[in-house]
């Protein structure tokens, strides 16, 4: 990708934070209330069986806390959050046993809520374990998506690599990538810059509609 590409995502990631930070609350749990209930009456929600969650900031994107404690609850499902413990630039997902667990997590950077290393004594399972069951699917955060499916993130690269190493190095299938998007945050067809490393989204979900790949 270019250099004018590569400045193009700075500018647009800037130009969309500064949308996102003056949404008001009650705007941002609105569209949140009305992004959970799809998220939960959607077929591959409800088919799969280990699922990864982000953990929301507390403001300026969708909240995930109504749909964690939904996973946590009695939908017999297995439940996995972002975990980044070094410097690297590498993301491990790592398992949450209980309502109680989560809510035990300690606030780190951005607010976010943090696991811990244990719980109850023991090292969390970490889903590239041998023993640990496929990875069905990603609820994934971002700065800003397009109508393509293109995704925008925050600059890390954290879930692009994640998936592309979760599919190299276990031989296991790629989950399926659905991300969460306030209304603010969707653009127009190829209004997101990409480069070749960038995984498109399989579903984008926002307050009205939800937005997959065109069937071959």
């Amino acid at each position: 990708m270019s250099i004018l590409q590569s400045t193009n995502k700075r500018a647009l990631r800037k130009a969309i934070t500064t949308t996102l930070r003056e949404l008001s609350q009650s705007d941002i749990q609105s569209q949140t209330q009305a992004i959970t209930e799809k998220v939960l009456s959607l077929p591959a929600f409800q088919q799969c069986k280990t699922v990864s969650c982000y953990l929301s900031m507390p403001a300026a994107e969708v909240q995930t806390s109504s749909l964690i404690l939904n996973i946590l609850g009695d939908l017999g499902k297995t439940l996995f959050v972002p975990s980044i413990t070094s410097s690297d630039g590498y993301m491990d997902f790592v398992r949450v046993y209980t309502e109680e667990d989560y809510r035990s997590f300690p606030a780190g950077l951005w607010g976010i809520p943090e696991p811990t290393p244990e719980w109850s004594s023991k090292k969390r399972q970490s889903i590239f374990d041998a023993d640990c069951n496929n990875l069905d699917l990603i609820l994934v955060p971002g700065v800003a998506f397009d109508q393509s499916l293109s995704r925008l993130g925050h600059g890390k690269g954290y879930y692009d690599r994640f998936i592309t190493s979760y599919s190299s190095s276990t031989g296991r299938s790629k989950p399926l990538l659905v991300a969460l998007a306030l209304e603010q945050q969707l653009l127009e067809h190829g209004q997101v810059p990409m480069f070749d490393h960038d995984w498109k989204m399989d579903m984008i979900i926002t307050p009205d509609k939800v937005i997959t790949a065109p069937r071959a």
